[in-house]
């Protein structure tokens, strides 16, 4: 393996924080600031089943775009003609779901390492959430400065994780074959997946039984790709 670049999930691998418990603070925040706007909708149900369809196979169109037709045909709501509810959310109650976060400890060393080993580095989060969410997080992370080659978010990206085609697509931002890279994540279903596109993939997560070719701490990582690269 000639490695060239390697993508770091962001939840649980760059930034300490529970995914599953902070999505259900995130979509209880997101229910409350649209409801106002909305009234005689349900929005939380068509939310929660248009991020579904979005981690649906969808070749040819954005996360973004399955999100609006699907959200459109539940509740009759142009996501896009009022996107003015969601900036606002997004600008003023989501910053405020951050309080306790911070960074993994060694992850911006890992990160550091693999630029001077001149390698491509992309944020591979699941690309559910738009850029603006996602730039709040890698703020919370300690992030924000970093010049990555890649961030996922869901106006670029044509699939989700674990498909193969969301991790052939990272590849591919960053300008290497799948084979060059190397994944790194906490999650064994949503980030291992990885090899079967042809990706190594380190571990960070805490299940002894995840399928790996590396696992250990960001610390690990670091001193990892010196001898892998």
């Amino acid at each position: 393996m000639q490695l060239r670049g390697i993508l770091f999930d962001l939840d649980g691998t760059l930034l300490d924080l529970d995914l599953d418990a902070f999505l259900r603070r995130y979509f209880r925040a997101l229910g409350r600031a649209t409801a106002p706007h909305f009234p005689g909708v349900d929005v939380m149900p068509a939310v929660l089943a248009s991020t579904a369809a979005m981690q649906r196979p969808h070749p040819g169109k954005t996360n973004r775009e399955i999100f609006t037709e699907d959200f459109r045909e539940r509740t009759g709501i142009d996501v896009e003609a009022r996107w003015d509810v969601f900036d606002d959310f997004y600008r003023d109650v989501f910053p405020t779901l951050g309080d306790g976060y911070g960074p993994v400890p060694g992850a911006r060393e890992a990160i550091a390492q693999a630029r001077a080993l001149d390698l491509r580095v992309a944020v591979a989060t699941q690309p559910i959430f738009p850029v603006a969410a996602i730039m709040h997080r890698l703020a919370w992370a300690g992030l924000s400065e970093v010049a990555f080659d890649a961030v996922t978010t869901y106006e670029t990206m044509l699939a989700c994780k674990p498909l193969p085609a969301y991790f052939e697509q990272t590849a591919a931002m960053i300008g290497c074959a799948p084979g060059d890279c190397l994944m790194v994540g906490d999650d064994r279903a949503m980030d291992m997946p990885a090899a079967a596109v042809g990706m190594r993939t380190f571990y960070v997560g805490k299940d002894p039984e995840a399928a790996a070719d590396h696992r250990g701490t960001m610390a690990d990582l670091t001193a990892l790709l010196q001898r892998l690269a």
